[in-house]
């Protein structure tokens, strides 16, 4: 057994998401979101390189010592995968170990609105699931994965970095290709994937810009690719799939996005108020005509504005889903505010009005007096142009 196995034990032991291992640290755990220190000695380079190769594969080793940065996948029989990624620091080597679950939680065991088995069921186009690092894209993705090979009768690629959830094909054909074991990198095995007669790709991460004009170009020629970025709302991915290209490309890749996009799901994980892990708040951005025409049109700044309208279509902004959390006391209003684009419409909730917003505060109140609009609630009153909202105490 590898001596690093036992803190891969202790992961579990303890329900650790993550294990964090650098030179001139202690170890530590993630842990409901917090890192927490692991009662352990701080680790110098020279011991944390013995303990990281020996349960690095050699062609791996060689990578990370002529480029800095690895990413791999480790197994631990009966404890479960790990994805790790090596990187140099500056007092040494540093590493972190991502725990996969071993079973893949469904769309019903993960809470994911019901528009996320359609986007599973869709003949072609472009799904994204976005977020920034830690929020779950990969389980998310792994889940609308599951559902497609439940109830369809297709071939499935998946391209990954490194391969994360191991689907056993069931209706489906999976194949599973590792960039860097498989294939050269995401741009060659997606250009191979549109000859290996596949109905669904997935993209582990949309990293660059000739990755997602191949991942357009898929879409768009009668694949569903299911894909990953690391964006923190709709509107902030549809921008940023476009703003990669050069000005003169621009209005050709609003036009084959418009065509092609079914669907963004970007979520934010929370710390729950019971102490009982995190939970997502997800926002939904479904490509109904109307989407289709603000994005050709360049007009993504009304996106926020279709989402809250679009409910009928499965659509959910991002704050309606914080706030809805927040009402069902299952996040705190302060945790919410953190996340939030429109923060002054969680104000309301909270006992203590932070500071950068008490001037906010006394100017609507002072507009609302003028206008004799009666006395302000406790707690501040509601900005100017928030939302009225139900006030809950705790």
């Amino acid at each position: 057994m590898a001596k690093i196995d036992a803190f891969f034990r202790l992961m579990n032991a303890q329900g650790a998401s993550d294990l964090h291992v650098s030179s001139g640290n202690l170890p530590a755990l993630r842990i409901k979101g917090s890192l927490e220190r692991v009662n352990y000695h701080v680790l110098d380079s020279d011991e944390l390189e013995e303990l990281l190769f020996e349960i690095t594969p050699d062609d791996k080793r060689k990578i990370f010592e002529e480029t800095g940065d690895l990413d791999f996948a480790y197994e631990l029989p009966g404890v479960g995968r790990f994805r790790a990624n090596y990187f140099r620091q500056a007092h040494g080597v540093a590493a972190v170990f991502r725990q996969i679950p071993s079973e893949i939680m469904t769309i019903e065991q993960l809470g994911l609105p019901s528009v996320a088995r359609r986007f599973a069921t869709l003949p072609k186009g472009l799904v994204l699931v976005t977020g920034p690092t830690g929020s779950g894209k990969s389980t998310t993705l792994a889940a609308l994965v599951d559902y497609a090979n439940k109830h369809r009768r297709d071939h499935i690629v998946t391209i990954e970095d490194p391969i994360e959830f191991q689907h056993r094909s069931r209706n489906c054909i999976i194949n599973h290709r590792e960039v860097h074991r498989h294939t050269l990198s995401f741009a060659a095995a997606l250009r191979g994937a549109l000859r290996e007669d596949p109905d669904i790709v997935l993209v582990g991460e949309l990293r660059d810009r000739e990755t997602i004009s191949l991942a357009l170009e898929a879409a768009a020629t009668g694949h569903l690719v299911l894909a990953t970025l690391h964006t923190q709302s709709a509107s902030k991915t549809v921008h940023r799939m476009i703003e990669v290209f050069p000005a003169e490309e621009q209005e050709s890749v609003r036009s084959l996005l418009s065509d092609t996009l079914k669907g963004i799901m970007a979520q934010t994980l929370l710390k729950r108020m019971d102490g009982k892990g995190r939970i997502a708040a997800i926002e939904i951005l479904v490509g109904t005509p109307a989407v289709a025409t603000l994005i050709r049109e360049d007009k993504t700044y009304q996106l926020p504005t279709v989402m809250q309208t679009g409910r009928k279509y499965g659509m959910i902004y991002g704050d309606d889903a914080l706030e809805d959390l927040v009402r069902k006391r299952l996040v705190a209003p302060e945790e919410a505010f953190e996340h939030a684009a429109e923060k002054e419409r969680f104000i309301p909730y909270m006992k203590t009005i932070p500071e950068e917003y008490r001037d906010l505060i006394e100017k609507a109140e002072k507009t609302a007096a003028a206008s004799g609009g009666g006395a302000p609630q406790q707690g501040g009153g509601r900005p100017a142009g928030a939302r009225p909202v139900a006030r809950t105490r705790r």
